[in-house]
């Protein structure tokens, strides 16, 4: 008898953090979706009207001008970290340099509007300029470290490698055409590069639609994961534990470096890419990791451990390593140089933490829900406009 109840006491407590663990990503995501609706749609504007292909010519070469085109365009151009390392890899296919496509995959998933957005509700406006000013010290750095320390040639061995799987490539969408990567990269291409379809106009609007829901298709999966893992993170992981991970002690010096350092490594054993992690940024950030080293662990999308294998996967494991270890270090010197830079001008948040945003989110009607509501009805319209079009071009293709 006494070891039933103790069962059944068990059970209870797994299903009390398992639905509080769900509760806590469920309202997060009510409370930035509206910012995630805003972001994908000035996305998918910028998408229709910036054109991939003028620009994507400016990146043979590796200055200023090429890595800033590339920088802006990235921004134009939002993207999941899967998609962001498949189309740096289709530029270098193209002839683009390797600093100019690394610059417009790190800016597709870190200097993207819906990035931006929810980073701004969850942890303020400083956090913001942080990420977009560390985004531009990032680049910088990498674009030295490649020129100081790459071997001179290796990148040519990843466009060799590269240029010898664009035919496997190409012969894999064929063979799978319902996978998610060929398929958004379709419809991203149909939505900023076909005006027209049959003949029939279509309206800038409808390409707006189709780049929206590219976007979504694209990122749904790590939007959800990020929200979720936050939440079982904050449900299951005792304080104590996070305040152990990170020195918050000793030497200003040396606890700027040591939180700089495990932000990334954290990010890369999460699996959470692009907006996904910025939930889990709040609740490191209210536990004491670094102003640093928040910025730190939001620039380490690209090197989640997925991330890694595709790179080796498509240049070989001596360039993935490169890779790899140049975007670390860039990382981690970028979240220092930051930290550094928005101390001295009195711009970190001070005082006591605030606690979490996931850990005290709650589902309840407030302006937010009106901004929801508001966001869903605009969503639905896209929506409908997005498989208007698709339904006509189906109809057409019959006929």
């Amino acid at each position: 008898m006494m070891l039933e109840m103790q069962a059944r006491s068990s059970d209870g407590h797994a299903m009390d953090w398992l639905w509080l663990s769900l509760y806590h990503a469920l309202a997060m995501l009510w409370a930035t979706f509206w910012a995630l609706v805003l972001g994908f749609t000035i996305s998918g504007v910028l998408q229709v009207f910036v054109s991939k292909e003028r620009m994507s010519g400016a990146f043979g070469q590796t200055n200023l001008k090429s890595v800033s085109l590339a920088t802006g365009l990235g921004a134009a151009s939002s993207s999941c970290s899967y998609a962001a390392v498949a189309a740096a890899r289709s530029a270098i296919q193209q002839g683009a340099a390797l600093i100019p496509a690394l610059a417009f995959m790190f800016a597709s998933t870190n200097l993207v509007i819906e990035l931006g957005a929810v980073l701004w509700i969850l942890m303020g406006w400083q956090f913001v300029l942080a990420e977009v000013f560390g985004a531009f010290v990032l680049i910088t750095i990498m674009w030295s470290l490649i020129r100081l320390f790459l071997p001179r040639n290796l990148e040519i061995e990843i466009r060799i490698l590269a240029q010898e799987k664009i035919q496997e490539s190409i012969h894999c969408h064929h063979e799978h055409p319902t996978s998610q990567g060929s398929r958004a990269t379709r419809d991203q291409e149909f939505a900023t590069a076909n005006p027209s379809v049959g003949g029939h106009e279509i309206s800038k609007w409808t390409r707006v639609a189709h780049a929206f829901v590219t976007d979504w298709s694209m990122l749904w999966k790590e939007i959800l994961g990020g929200f979720l893992i936050a939440g079982f993170l904050a449900t299951l992981m005792p304080h104590g534990w996070w305040e152990a991970l990170f020195l918050q002690s000793g030497p200003p010096v040396v606890r700027l470096i040591e939180n700089a350092l495990v932000g990334p490594i954290i990010a890369m054993l999460s699996f959470v890419c692009s907006v996904g992690n910025i939930p889990l940024a709040s609740l490191l950030w209210s536990h004491g990791i670094s102003f640093g080293g928040v910025i730190s662990f939001i620039y380490a999308d690209l090197i989640v451990i997925p991330i890694i294998i595709i790179y080796a996967k498509y240049y070989g494991v001596r360039a993935a390593a490169w890779i790899t270890g140049i975007f670390y270090v860039s990382m981690v010197l970028a979240g220092i140089i930051v930290d550094l830079t928005f101390s001295a001008l009195g711009l970190i948040p001070d005082g006591l933490r605030p606690p979490s945003a996931l850990e005290h989110a709650h589902i309840i009607f407030n302006y937010t829900s009106w901004l929801d509501v508001a966001a869903a009805i605009f969503a639905a319209w896209l929506l409908f406009l997005h498989f208007k079009s698709r339904n006509k071009e189906n109809a057409r293709a019959c006929h």
